[in-house]
């Protein structure tokens, strides 16, 4: 895809969704990082379901340290891979208590050292909560990156350094939204929305669907 395309491309998406945010309940970057962290193989929807009940409970990591493992996974059980989610969200909450004065680290390497926090993870905490321009790849952002040919890569590292690479400064901060949105609820997976797609004619994608 060449420049002139990819900035069109993107400035639709932008006026379609000029302010787009993640679809993850949360009110502080502590609430973002253990939703982000309990996202892993489920959904926002079954996310919010159980932090609507643990977050008013566990507020801080003091909070959710106080709760322990059993007590975490009362709240969290309708999510997959529970057991060894609630072991991280308390390992993670410890070291944010013993590291990092009971705050979530503004920085990458201290982020990723984080028991279940991920590359992907850390850049979605340093996106949405503390406005980095970085670019969280998931399996929507690899996708419509791969379909469209935004950014071509064979896996999700190789695409997030295309985007870094091609993707002008003005859009960086809001892209991952925008993308990950897009592949959601339209360039979906097994059958594309092209018919009701407002970047179908910039889209390079061979099979498009009516």
């Amino acid at each position: 895809m060449n420049k002139q395309k990819r900035f069109e491309l993107l400035s639709r998406l932008r006026a379609a969704n000029p302010e787009p945010t993640t679809e993850l309940d949360y009110s502080s970057p502590f609430e973002l990082l253990i939703a982000v962290l309990l996202s892993a193989q489920a959904t926002d929807v079954g996310v919010n379901k159980a932090t609507k009940h643990l977050f008013p409970v566990a507020r801080t990591p003091q909070a959710m340290l106080d709760l322990g493992v059993d007590g975490v996974k009362h709240y969290i059980k309708t999510i997959g891979l529970f057991n060894t989610k609630a072991e991280n969200v308390i390992k993670t909450c410890r070291m944010l208590v013993e590291l990092h004065g009971g705050e979530v680290p503004e920085d990458r390497a201290a982020l990723e050292a984080l028991p279940g926090v991920g590359r992907k993870t850390a850049n979605v905490v340093l996106n949405t909560a503390f406005r980095w321009p970085t670019i969280a790849v998931d399996t929507h952002i690899f996708r419509v990156s791969n379909r469209t040919k935004l950014a071509m890569g064979k896996n999700v590292d190789d695409v997030e350094q295309k985007l870094l690479k091609v993707v002008p400064a003005e859009f960086k901060l809001d892209v991952h939204h925008w993308l990950i949105l897009h592949g959601r609820y339209t360039c979906v997976a097994r059958k594309p929305k092209c018919g009701s797609c407002i970047i179908e004619d910039l889209c390079e994608f061979r099979n498009k669907t009516s």
